[in-house]
């Protein structure tokens, strides 16, 4: 390889491209990141966010080199609009749990939700990230990839830690983000290549109506498990 192409204008144009389109569509990853991590000790978070973010990233790049065979399977979408209405749910249910959790086991399980839902909430995302590297010499965009979104990280993760502060003084914030979550979900489902032309031709505002649904979903079960589970420690 000519290494002379990562020290030409377009392989840093096209790098500072990549690391501006990854913070501008992160901020949902990093709602979702604090979220995961807010139940957890302090030293555990920093844990927690550090390798949720790291592990997401990584994550990204493989499904950036795949974004466009992937986006196109059919009912991937819908999968993935399930699979955030849930982790919604969970997020808000469990928003009233102050106890401290076991690090061994709850850390990984924080990581877990991190990582399940950076991947589905990222199916959108990787497509600015992946046209943003066809701006760099083509042996490079690999490269261009790892670096850029790798660079990332600390901005994420910085955004994040902001979020958990946040949240503590105003906890109102944790069902923003729950209901963020099914907004996502409902237009994921809209754009699923298997029914996106049926529903866009039975609702002249597809988005509108199945975000509103998503919304509705998970604040709706959301509350009602959290009230549920506060009866059941009250009794």
């Amino acid at each position: 390889m000519d290494f002379s192409v990562f020290s030409g204008s377009a392989f840093w144009a096209a790098l500072l491209s990549i690391i501006v389109a990854n913070i501008l569509l992160s901020g949902d990853n990093a709602v979702v990141i604090a979220l995961a991590s807010r139940n957890l000790p302090p030293n555990q978070q920093k844990k927690a966010i550090f390798w949720g973010s790291a592990a997401a990233i990584i994550l990204r790049v493989v499904l950036t080199i795949t974004a466009v065979q992937l986006l196109s399977l059919p009912y991937l979408k819908i999968v993935g609009a399930i699979l955030l209405v849930y982790i919604g749910v969970q997020l808000l249910a469990d928003s009233d749990d102050e106890a401290e959790m076991d690090g061994h086991s709850n850390i990984w399980g924080a990581i877990r939700t991190i990582l399940v839902a950076d991947l589905v909430m990222s199916l959108d995302n990787v497509i600015a990230v992946a046209a943003a590297a066809q701006k760099g010499p083509e042996e490079t965009r690999l490269a261009l990839l790892i670096i850029g979104l790798g660079l990332s990280i600390p901005l994420i993760i910085f955004g994040s830690t902001m979020l958990l502060k946040v949240m503590d003084r105003f906890p109102i914030i944790i069902t923003l983000g729950a209901g963020l979550l099914g907004l996502l979900a409902g237009g994921m489902l809209v754009e699923d290549p298997a029914i996106k032309e049926s529903m866009q031709a039975a609702f002249e505002d597809a988005h509108m109506i199945f975000e509103g649904i998503g919304v509705a979903i998970v604040l709706l079960v959301g509350t009602y498990l959290k009230k549920k589970n506060k009866h059941k420690e009250a009794a």
